[in-house]
């Protein structure tokens, strides 16, 4: 069996509470996912994502500190409709990741992505050499890492009925 999913890491390890996609995606890729799910740090590479998402990949989530205005740490699952995301492009920058941008870059290069999700965390501090995570934002690691663990085997089941094996390496850390 291919790679179907990708999950995403995404941030800057030096801007404090953006290296949350980083932290996550480290923890994820040290449990194994399984097959199938291919985890990837791209922290600040927006092009190797671009590039990334034009492998055929069924669904790609992305995890990345975004400001929503809720309270620090509050974690959040968002479905994005790929024809959304021009709303949500800002110029590109060769020193940080835009998430609305590698897709859009991805799409003109023939990338297609069936489904797109955000696991979102609000930042606390988002600071130049401000290096590593909040307290409240580390806290929210494991929570992150427990949606996208949930969000994985559920894609897995809805692309194999009845398949009732777990998705990821560790079932206790699932909800089993």
């Amino acid at each position: 069996m291919t790679t179907q999913i990708l999950v995403a890491g995404i941030g800057n390890i030096f801007m404090g509470d953006d290296a949350f996609g980083c932290e996550v995606a480290g923890d994820l890729a040290m449990r194994g996912m399984g097959e199938g799910v291919l985890v990837r740090d791209f922290g600040i590479c927006s092009y190797d994502l671009a590039y990334a998402m034009t492998e055929g990949y069924e669904v790609v989530i992305m995890v990345d500190a975004v400001r929503r205005g809720e309270a620090p740490g509050t974690v959040f699952l968002i479905e994005v409709s790929p024809s959304d995301i021009e709303q949500l492009a800002g110029p590109p920058d060769a020193h940080g990741m835009n998430p609305a941008t590698a897709l859009q870059l991805a799409q003109a290069l023939g990338g297609e992505t069936q489904r797109l999700f955000v696991v979102g965390c609000e930042p606390a501090v988002l600071e130049a050499d401000a290096i590593g995570l909040s307290d409240t934002v580390r806290n929210a690691v494991p929570e992150a890492i427990r949606m996208v663990e949930e969000l994985v085997q559920e894609l897995t089941r809805e692309s194999h009925p009845g398949n009732e094996t777990p998705a990821c390496a560790l079932p206790k850390s699932c909800g089993n």
